[in-house]
């Protein structure tokens, strides 16, 4: 598709289509809908071959950029033994890294509600595969944190577009459920890339206390990242009307004008009303700031922690964070099936009470003896269960309030303060446990998880049927 460049051409009322999507670079625009499909029963067997697909795919697409994202935490006390690194340098790259993710999913949350969704994932994966090739050959303090910063950019393209396909390919109805289980991605590229990495690194060692080089805990999950970046090329499709299907019932908003006609003025004035207007969605944004400092420091400092409060070793300790995702997961599909099921949409009651349970179990987990394995095996695996609930439905309360035309951009807006967690998560934590201890550590996320009930509690009053809503004026 080339642009409209002649001005009588667009005087004349060039396509909206092209006007709308010119400030995109060419590779990222959507194509035009496809020929509309009018036979009822091709339009039936179009959505039943599309929906299942679009979930898979992105549910495995998204668990992958773990895969180059997530090594460098299973990493982090190989890269303090094998470079002499500190936790305050440690801590420092994770930092840095996270928070360039948190604004770089925002800003490709904007873009992404007007990009190809299927074009953005592929891309941003491609490209943290690279940027993980580069780092494992890297050595320098600067090197690394350059390249990890890069790869956290590459990173913030993958979230945005699977909230839109998600919001455009299933109704406000069944949306967290569905959304509860793309969720699992989260789960199973962080239980993955530990399992992966316990083997690359046991395999190349010389025993337990002798792991391998951590170099190949990025080669590997690179290569893997490449393989699905090219399936996800081949079976995502952007929304319903890029196949020829028409729009799903229940989820139309209303607009001046069609979506993909809309001028950029007509859609940053949608964005101010949906999103940027909306105090429920800064609150919840708020809360998932606490939500992701105690996710990220369990999972990122999770091998060190064990290691240094309770004796445990690298390979066990990943298994016990391995246990840690999976309940996540358990969580993540049984608040979903709650909030749609019993609740009635409504997830803020939910975030309340696991944001509670999650700081009870942090506090038995910190109080059990270290020589009790299994228990603190099962207190990590309830923390964990707790923890993810909240972490999904942030998002599917924020898509519903802003509705499938901002869904990117509110989920952009929820991530910026999720990863500025990493401020405290990482470098803070890193700093705050090698000049006092992990006692602090500790209380400060049981105090985190208060705060982030307390914010949730704020949210409770929010809409759950803003799709039936008309655009405020």
């Amino acid at each position: 598709m080339q642009r409209a460049t002649d001005p009588a051409e667009k005087r004349a009322g060039a396509s909206g289509w092209v006007k709308c999507w010119s400030w995109l670079p060419d590779f990222f625009r959507p194509a035009p809908p496809a020929a509309p499909i009018t036979d009822p029963e091709k339009i039936r067997a179009g959505f039943a071959w599309y929906r299942p697909q679009i979930l898979l795919w992105t549910t495995i697409g998204y668990g992958t950029f773990y895969f180059v994202r997530k090594n460098y935490s299973f990493c982090m006390p190989l890269l303090e033994k094998q470079l002499g690194l500190s936790k305050t340098n440690l801590g420092l790259i994770l930092t840095l890294h996270s928070v360039l993710y948190g604004i770089s999913k925002f800003a490709n949350g904007i873009v992404g509600d007007r990009a190809d969704g299927r074009k953005f994932m592929t891309f941003g994966l491609a490209a943290s595969a690279v940027v993980n090739v580069f780092f494992g050959f890297s050595t320098a303090l600067p090197a690394l944190i350059i390249f990890w910063m890069l790869n956290g950019l590459f990173q913030g393209m993958g979230y945005p577009p699977c909230a839109r396909l998600l919001a455009h390919w299933f109704s406000p109805q069944e949306l967290a459920i569905k959304m509860s289980y793309w969720n699992a991605s989260h789960s199973l590229g962080g239980a993955g890339i530990l399992i992966l990495c316990s083997v690359l690194v046991t395999v190349t060692g010389n025993g337990p206390n002798e792991p391998g080089d951590w170099r190949i805990c990025f080669f590997v999950p690179a290569a893997i990242a490449l393989v699905v970046a090219g399936a996800l090329w081949m079976w995502l499709r952007d929304t319903p009307e890029s196949v020829g299907l028409p729009e799903l019932p229940e989820t139309h908003v209303a607009a001046p004008s069609t979506e993909n006609a809309q001028t950029p003025q007509e859609f940053r004035a949608f964005l101010w009303e949906r999103v940027f207007s909306d105090k429920y969605i800064w609150i919840v944004s708020a809360a998932n700031f606490f939500v992701y400092v105690l996710r990220y420091a369990i999972y990122d400092w999770g091998t060190t922690m064990l290691k240094e409060t309770k004796g445990i070793d690298i390979k066990n300790g990943a298994w016990m964070l391995v246990y840690f995702e999976f309940a996540g997961l358990g969580g993540m599909l049984l608040t979903g099936w709650l909030t749609d099921r019993v609740c009635g949409g409504r997830a803020a009651p939910i975030c309340v009470v696991c944001m509670l349970l999650a700081g009870g179990t942090i506090f038995l987990f910190w109080r059990a003896p270290p020589q009790a394995f299994w228990l603190n095996t099962a207190l990590l695996m309830c923390t964990g269960f707790f923890i993810y609930g909240p972490q999904a439905l942030a998002a599917v309360i924020v898509v519903k309030l802003a509705t499938k035309r901002a869904a990117a951009t509110a989920v952009g807006l929820t991530s910026i303060f999720g990863y500025a967690s990493t401020v405290l998560s990482g470098l803070g934590l890193g700093a705050l446990v090698q000049h006092l201890n992990w006692n602090w550590a500790f209380g400060e996320l049981i105090a985190f998880a208060v705060i982030g009930a307390l914010l949730f509690t704020a949210a409770l009053p929010a809409n759950v049927r803003n799709y039936s809503e008309p655009v405020p004026e």
